[in-house]
């Protein structure tokens, strides 16, 4: 009983093994046609390359957000009527460079705004209320491809002295593009 039980064992890894080896020659045969050898350049560095953030202009291949204007609004002020807390206000257009769905709130999964005031840790900022009511209607249009549509957005500012940093990134953060910072008035 022992003797066959080895011998059914034996046979059940030589099955496995024969199965593996014949997987993973295919997979590898299959990779090799499809990924690049170290010596070429590789497709999935290509977005990263063709990817910025510059000047206040973010570029991928998907959309160019444009930051046309900024200012500080404080409390109360037109654009920051119901805050509690002053905000730093950008204008921007976003234009959709590719087949894919683009609005103008692409701007919030593509940028994040942090004021480093803070020895201990990041401080990144909340967004606050849109700070231009022309824009109610439009902020979440879909933009159709080459079109450009204006939007604007605000974050609360911890203090008004700190310069606001506005990180690019893609795939929600993981790929940093670049950063602009912006020195308050």
């Amino acid at each position: 009983m022992k003797k066959s039980f080895v011998v059914l064992a034996c046979t059940s890894v030589a099955i496995a093994l024969s199965a593996c080896s014949g997987t993973t020659a295919a997979s590898n045969q299959s990779e090799s046609t499809v990924t690049p050898k170290p010596s070429q350049s590789a497709p999935a560095s290509a977005p990263k390359s063709e990817s910025s953030f510059k000047d206040g202009v973010l570029t991928t291949s998907k959309l160019k957000i444009a930051i046309t204007d900024h200012k500080v609004i404080p409390v109360g002020a037109a654009g920051n009527e119901y805050g509690k807390k002053p905000v730093i206000a950008f204008w921007y257009q976003t234009t959709n460079l590719s087949d894919k769905e683009v609005s103008p709130m692409d701007f919030i999964f593509d940028i994040t705004a942090y004021q480093d005031n803070n020895p201990n840790r990041e401080n990144k900022l909340n967004v606050g209320s849109l700070p231009d009511p022309r824009f109610l209607d439009s902020q979440t249009a879909k933009i159709k491809k080459g079109g450009t549509v204006e939007n604007a957005i605000a974050y609360e500012l911890d203090d008004v002295t700190t310069p606001v940093d506005l990180v690019a990134s893609e795939k929600l953060g993981m790929d940093k593009i670049g950063k602009v910072t912006f020195t308050l008035k």
